[in-house]
């Protein structure tokens, strides 16, 4: 199994007092043999926080980014900012950003573009409702989101989060991601080809420390999407020993 990757997404959570007191907690109490380990603050903290993962293991990621490299986008961020602040990882096609901003996936796959272009890593997130989930659509949605999201040539990171497991407490159960797991690899090398095999899935939707092992330890799982308990250095520390121990 290669390296897996554990990616805690703050979302819209945390002050400067915040953002400083948890990633110095992580920076002081990351394990030895921790897999790699990515933080997506919100924009105003990625240029305070920077200095502190800058000097440690941990990457920086953004929750998101545009497709243009500059121009008149009032309120946006491009990849070359994000690129100039040291961030390294950016989220894309959210189901929050796709629910509450009308993101589509040729949207997702221009941003997909214009994050590598600028030297970053897309996380690409895909998922399934739970109208889809039980009317057993969710293939095809998933398939067809893979198939408008990623661009050609894909190099990124893929996280796969049923919707309705995000921020819930309702996780998958294992033979449900296991599944679904299988599936993606598969319609990935369908897709892509020989690359199709190594880009890396990740698993999101109300990941803890009370699933994390056995989340982790499923084939196809390369690491895990956290959002709620990214925002506490205990809880999240447990997942990142969780994907050491898997």
């Amino acid at each position: 199994m290669s390296r897996q990757i554990i990616v805690g997404n703050w979302k819209m959570n945390g002050t400067r007092q915040d953002a400083q007191a948890l990633v110095q907690a992580l920076v002081s109490d990351l394990p030895a043999t921790a897999p790699d380990v990515v933080v997506c603050p919100p924009f105003t903290q990625l240029a305070l926080v920077q200095p502190a993962l800058a000097a440690s293991p941990i990457g920086l990621g953004a929750q998101d980014c545009h497709k243009d490299a500059a121009g008149a986008h009032t309120g946006d961020i491009s990849p070359t900012m994000l690129a100039d602040l040291g961030v390294s990882y950016v989220i894309l096609g959210h189901s929050e950003r796709r629910q509450e901003h009308g993101e589509l996936d040729e949207t997702v796959r221009e941003k997909a573009v214009a994050a590598t272009k600028a030297g970053l890593t897309p996380i690409v997130c895909v998922g399934e409702t739970e109208d889809q989930r039980e009317g057993g659509e969710y293939e095809d949605v998933l398939g067809w989101q893979i198939k408008g999201s990623l661009p050609d040539g894909f190099t990124g990171i893929v996280a796969y989060e049923p919707i309705w497991a995000i921020g819930t407490g309702l996780a998958a159960t294992t033979d449900q991601i296991a599944q679904t797991m299988s599936f993606l690899r598969a319609e990935l090398v369908r897709q892509f080809g020989e690359a199709g095999k190594t880009i890396k899935i990740l698993y999101g939707g109300s990941v803890n420390a009370g699933n994390a092992v056995s989340v982790l330890s499923i084939p196809e799982v390369a690491g895990a999407l956290v959002g709620g308990a990214s925002l506490k250095a205990d809880a999240f520390l447990s997942i990142v020993n969780a994907a050491s121990a898997a």
